[in-house]
């Protein structure tokens, strides 16, 4: 059999087999509609009910706080368009990230072009917002901050606690990105002053297809998807049952395994960044070295293409990324990697190897083996390597 290793956790994710059983039924057997009021339909209202309780549980929210949606992008647009869109009368400014995935960065070009200000935020080398910088950017018109928890490409996590705090001083509402930590890292929606909050189940072995916005109770945005009246009123089209059961079991999953589990991925991901900084020349890690994704590395290697070092890992049977799922058609570099500083040249050599509780010790040393005589094979074709090696001999 082929060799097989799967890295590219934070793009998606393989359905846990508890997570299909759980869905399997609502196909086949419980699949009435949820807003019906004859028993079948109430079979499913009772499992959407359950795993709205269990999503909130995880947040440390309240069950009616928890809306689904198909998704983290439908989430964020949500968030950011029907806040605009309810506190126009007070304030037409936001304030958010250089380094924000496209679900945020695009809806926010879409603001502005509708009459709304953004402040896009410059991060420090290792991705993180500079508070310093956010309380200078807040003007008596913000409406809304939205930072991301942790970046989807060099994983950082970001101050969402102090963040909160800011914004709940000044009164301005404060939405954040959670699609790559939610199930990852503890989060309290109360603790952390979070308005509004943006998930998806397929980054912790949930489905495809469904996601959840968060809303604190007293926020007031309106729908974003007109129709019936689901999601009291506030999400219109028949409910996802199967999709919101799958990710009602991953995150049961997620949080009676997080500690454990994110151990592990921590001391596997650790392990990773030394081999590749030891035994690779001319690599960096990119990223906080601590304060990152449990499971989350990013190396950028000087000298080659990612794209080619992509192609070769996948010949080895490694699947790896250059960044976003989103943007890996692309042949810009990352717009990550250029907001914490790392030039054209250098940007677009980089790697994202994102690991789950299945990965191995093993899988880790075959990967790093491998990436080894690929970068030294793509290196031996550059007339850029050669020349630096010849300035430097």
């Amino acid at each position: 059999m082929d060799k097989f290793i799967y890295l590219d956790n934070a793009a998606t994710t393989r359905v846990l087999p508890e997570v299909a059983e759980a869905m399997m039924p609502f196909f086949t057997e419980h699949y009435g509609n949820a807003s019906t009021i004859y028993k079948l339909g109430a079979a499913s209202k009772e499992a959407m009910t359950g795993a709205r309780t269990q999503i909130a549980q995880l947040l440390g929210a309240k069950t009616e706080e928890i809306y689904f949606t198909a998704g983290g992008s439908e989430s964020d647009n949500w968030a950011l368009k029907a806040t605009a869109e309810a506190y126009a009368g007070k304030g037409r400014h936001i304030i958010t990230s250089k380094i924000e995935h496209h679900a945020i960065l695009h809806t926010c070009e879409w603001l502005e072009k509708h009459g709304f200000e953004v402040t896009y935020l410059d991060v420090d080398e290792n991705g993180q917002v500079r508070l310093e910088d956010l309380k200078a950017a807040i003007r008596p018109d913000t409406i809304l901050i939205s930072i991301m928890f942790a970046n989807n490409e060099i994983g950082t996590i970001e101050p969402i606690r102090e963040i909160g705090e800011i914004a709940h001083e000044k009164g301005i509402l404060f939405h954040t990105d959670a699609v790559q930590a939610f199930g990852q890292v503890p989060i309290n929606v109360d603790e952390m002053h979070i308005d509004m909050l943006s998930a998806s189940g397929h980054k912790l072995h949930g489905p495809k297809g469904i996601g959840v916005l968060y809303i604190r109770k007293g926020v007031k945005i309106r729908s974003f998807v007109h129709g019936g009246a689901q999601e009291r009123k506030r999400r219109a089209g028949t409910e996802n049952i199967p999709g919101i059961v799958g990710l009602g079991k991953a995150v049961e999953i997620a949080g009676r395994t997080m500690e454990e589990r994110t151990a592990y991925e921590r001391e596997l991901r650790d392990y990773l960044i030394d081999r590749v900084l030891t035994e690779i020349p001319h690599s960096r890690l990119n990223g906080h070295r601590s304060e990152r994704l449990p499971n989350n590395a990013n190396f950028c290697f000087r000298f080659i293409e990612g794209e080619s070092m992509l192609i070769m890992l996948d010949m080895a049977g490694v699947c790896g990324s250059s960044g976003s799922a989103c943007t890996s058609g692309s042949l810009d570099p990352s717009h990550v990697l250029l907001a914490i500083g790392l030039p054209h040249e250098i940007a677009h050599g980089s790697l994202r190897l994102t690991l789950s509780e299945e990965t191995t010790k093993e899988d880790i040393d075959y990967t790093v083996d491998n990436l080894k005589r690929i970068i030294e094979n793509l290196r031996s074709m550059s007339p850029l390597y050669e020349d630096f090696v010849k300035k430097n001999q």
